[in-house]
C-alpha cells in the first residue's frame, strides 16, 4: 500500500499538491514488473478535490515507463490518457524514492453534452516522494 506526497516539482521542498494513494505488488516471475493501482488525489490548486486513476503494469527496472490513466473524478471526470514515469535516481535517497510523472489526459469539456465530442487535452507534471 502507498500514501505518498505529490509535489509540483522534483525538489523535496517543492509545493505539495496532493497524495498518491494506492496498491502495488510484484506481478512477474521474470523481471521487476509490478501491477499498480494509484489514485492521484489533488488537494491544492486548480485540481483540488479531483482525482486521476492509474492502473497497469509498471516495469520498475526501466528508467522510463508508461502507464495508462483509466479515469478520474471532479475536473477529470471521464478522463483517459497515459503517464510517463521516470525514476530520478540522482534525487532519490534511502528515505525518499523520487519518481516524476508526466501525465497527458483528455476528457470531455462539457459534461452535459458529451455528444459534441469536445475534449480538453491536459499535460500535468508531478513527482511522487
Amino acid at each position: 500500500m502507498m500514501d505518498n506526497l505529490l509535489t509540483e516539482e522534483q525538489d523535496l521542498s517543492s509545493k505539495p499538491v496532493g497524495r498518491a494513494q494506492g496498491l502495488f505488488g510484484l506481478a512477474s516471475l521474470e523481471d521487476r514488473g509490478m501491477v499498480m493501482l494509484i489514485n492521484l488525489a489533488f488537494s491544492e490548486g486548480e485540481y483540488a478535490g479531483s482525482t486521476l486513476s492509474m492502473l497497469g503494469r509498471n516495469p520498475v527496472q526501466n528508467t522510463v515507463r508508461e502507464l495508462p490513466i483509466v479515469g478520474g473524478t471532479g475536473v477529470f471526470r471521464f478522463a483517459k490518457g497515459y503517464a510517463t514515469a521516470k525514476s530520478l535516481w540522482e534525487l532519490s535517497t534511502s528515505e525518499h524514492f523520487v519518481v516524476e510523472y508526466d501525465i497527458t489526459v483528455s476528457h470531455p469539456q462539457n459534461f452535459h453534452n458529451v455528444r459534441t465530442g469536445s475534449n480538453i487535452l491536459m499535460v500535468i507534471s508531478l513527482c511522487f516522494k
